[in-house]
């Protein structure tokens, strides 16, 4: 699935004729914006139904029946169960688009935006958390198949050095440390060439093989420069940012549940596989246990991958009740996702600030 795709959906076996869509869709539009039981008086005034309350509530039985709905308690209106929400998504939703104000405040966000890549995607996740009131869950690109693109060593004096490259995905990585002697400027000058020349084409996966420019001093000041930077970008591999956290104890009843998903989203690696996950099995939407994380079987996952040149460089996700929102979910995550996409690429041609590196 690609970043221009974000809506890919599975196409459910099931085939309903136009009414029970049409109940189903009046079922769950209704209570996504009430969180309340639906009544088959309301279904049966909607615009596609249109038959009497007698009809709706035989085929709203049925349907009970194949586990589309599901009445709370007797008396009670029906709900959707994970399975009408999905008949729904697959079927029915219609691809959302952002009002104009919110492509504007995403527009205005990436213009105006600036900061290292980590600051990028962490107020990335809150952006996307204020537009949709969701926990919005931004995955940073992986710097195992990232290659350098400058490096560089700077005094800063007091036998004291720092080491930056600048990686092809926009990130900025530095590592500073002492030396044992003090050393002139010619010396670390040359060591900064040195390193330059040695790192840059280089995937961080792959510790780099160093040659020997016949200098003690050099060879020791690139040696501890280039393990520093590797262990540092290699640390920051798949960065998970979270923004909205707080909203999940409004958007569901019980608080047991909340601590669950809160549990999952302190976990960066699980979050990270959960994305994963969900956009390896096809999916850009994930509807209680269909993403096989227990704690999380009250929520829905809505997923859009970021990608540069048809390279992954992460992704972007919101979780919320199953009753979230997905028209607007997914308009929301795939817009952001391509302009965190633009952001990112143009972001590469950077340099290194404050000196351009000597080849």
């Amino acid at each position: 699935m690609t970043a221009s795709e974000p809506n890919t959906r599975r196409r459910s076996d099931d085939d309903l004729d136009d009414r029970k869509a049409a109940i189903i869709q009046a079922v769950v539009e209704e209570y996504i914006g009430t969180g309340q039981a639906v009544g088959s008086s309301h279904v049966a005034n909607a615009n596609a139904v249109q038959v009497s309350s007698a009809t709706v509530r035989s085929e709203m039985v049925a349907l009970e029946r194949e586990g589309y709905l599901v009445q709370p308690h007797t008396s009670a209106g029906r709900i959707p169960t994970d399975k009408g929400f999905r008949y729904f998504v697959d079927h029915l939703a219609q691809p959302g688009n952002l009002e104009p104000g919110q492509r504007a405040q995403v527009s205005n966000f990436f213009t105006q935006v600036q900061g290292g890549l980590e600051d990028v995607l962490e107020r990335t996740s809150s952006l996307l958390s204020d537009m949709t009131r969701y926990a919005a869950v931004v995955v940073g690109p992986s710097h195992e198949t990232t290659t350098v693109k400058s490096a560089q060593i700077v005094n800063l004096g007091a036998r004291r050095v720092i080491a930056l490259c600048v990686l092809s995905d926009g990130a900025v990585e530095n590592f500073s440390f002492e030396i044992a002697e003090e050393l002139d400027d010619v010396t670390i000058g040359a060591a900064s060439v040195n390193l330059h020349n040695q790192l840059v084409g280089i995937t961080l996966g792959v510790p780099p093989v160093l040659g020997e420019s016949g200098t003690r001093a050099v060879d020791e000041l690139v040696s501890m420069a280039a393990a520093g930077l590797m262990a540092a970008a290699n640390a920051d591999i798949e960065a998970v940012y979270v923004g909205g956290s707080s909203r999940l104890a409004h958007s569901f009843d019980a608080i047991e549940t909340v601590r669950g998903v809160l549990s999952i989203l302190e976990q960066q690696l699980v979050v990270v596989s959960l994305l994963r996950d969900v956009l390896d099995s096809g999916l850009s939407v994930a509807i209680g246990s269909e993403h096989g994380y227990e704690q999380l079987a009250s929520c829905a996952v809505v997923v859009a991958p970021v990608e540069i040149d048809g390279v992954s460089a992460g992704a972007v996700g919101l979780l919320g009740p199953t009753r979230m929102d997905y028209a607007q979910a997914m308009a929301a995550a795939e817009v952001v996702s391509r302009q965190l996409a633009e952001h990112i690429g143009a972001e590469r041609g950077l340099s290194i600030p404050g000196e351009t590196a000597r080849g």
